[in-house]
């Protein structure tokens, strides 16, 4: 393929600027060039494209119809070009100002949060204001730099960089287990006292996934408790309240303390992924570039939480030796 050269670049920029400005003078002017130099590169131009692009008269300029098609495009083409001027530009900036990120209740208090004043220390100029809860949130319109979410955005205008899974299991607690027995099959919960939690956004109680065979059922189970708050759920469980289903990064500091147990462990299923969605608009912007980064520390592979998961013994299996 032919590559543009240097010359019809120039002749480019020198009839976009004449076409929108009106005259070699005004292009000349913006250009800081002799409008001989702008009337030459669109002569030049002219000849290679073997079209006339302007009808001129001695006051002043006007587009032909194959100039007015060219100069649409031609203004794409420097707009692409200024995006890559103030992309680089931003990729030099230092992080500075006001940041607004928004994310759910449970991963903005176990996992944002916590990290906070590490990136705080390495970005001192820069304000994160955290905004925490399970409302819909149009990030366009309210302002959003980043949004921390469960499963996919539904908004084209957003970029979406997936962090890690969102792995939930049914969890108990050893003196439950020790009372009321482990159940063997997601069927077995019938005969089980069941923690379970309501979406403060809809009000809808959360349907327990389970993988049984080749297939993924939900089901809700005959709750004996409801919380609207995954602390809330995690709490009671652990009190001995019941079999409640949690995600893992809320679990893990329970089960390293010997305080929960995984249940139906081998039917567990992940459910979507924890992603960062930010605005098409903010695709450069040195904030973003470095709060997205950061979140991909925050969130290796695999996640910590999900090794203490995957290392911890089921419910009722008796790990010790003989």
């Amino acid at each position: 393929m032919e590559q543009i050269g240097i010359d019809r670049l120039t002749g480019i920029i020198a009839f976009a600027r004449a076409a929108s400005l009106g005259s070699y003078t005004a292009a000349a002017r913006s250009l800081s060039i002799s409008p001989s130099a702008v009337s030459k590169s669109v002569q030049r131009l002219e000849q290679h494209f073997g079209v006339s692009l302007f009808t001129r008269t001695t006051r002043s300029l006007s587009l032909t119809p194959e100039g007015r098609d060219l100069h649409e495009r031609a203004l794409r083409l420097l707009r692409e070009a200024e995006e890559i001027e103030q992309a680089a530009v931003a990729a030099r900036a230092e992080p500075a100002g006001f940041m607004k990120v928004t994310a759910p209740l449970p991963i903005g208090v176990h996992l944002i949060a916590p990290a906070l004043p590490m990136f705080r220390k390495r970005y001192p100029k820069v304000i994160v204001d955290l905004r925490l809860g399970d409302r819909f949130t149009d990030l366009v319109e309210e302002g959003v730099d980043v949004a921390i979410r469960v499963g996919e955005p539904a908004d084209s205008r957003l970029i979406t960089k997936k962090l890690a899974p969102n792995r939930i299991c049914a969890f108990a607690s050893p003196s439950y287990i020790k009372t009321r027995g482990r159940p063997e099959h997601p069927d077995d919960l019938v005969g089980h006292d069941c923690v379970n939690f309501r979406y403060q956004s809809s009000g809808q109680t959360l349907r327990w996934p389970f993988r049984i065979g080749d297939k993924v059922m939900e089901i809700i189970p005959n709750a004996a408790t409801i919380l609207d708050n995954s602390d809330a759920v995690a709490a009671v469980v652990v009190a001995g309240g019941g079999i409640g289903i949690s995600p893992t990064y809320i679990a893990a500091p329970y089960l390293k303390r010997g305080e929960l147990m995984p249940v139906l462990k081998d039917f567990a299923v992940d459910r979507s992924s924890i992603a960062a969605f930010w605005p098409e608009s903010r695709r450069g912007n040195p904030n973003v570039r470095a709060f997205v980064s950061f979140l991909e520390e925050i969130f290796p592979t695999p996640t910590p939480w999900d090794l203490t998961f995957e290392r911890s013994p089921m419910a009722g299996v008796n790990t010790s030796s003989a």
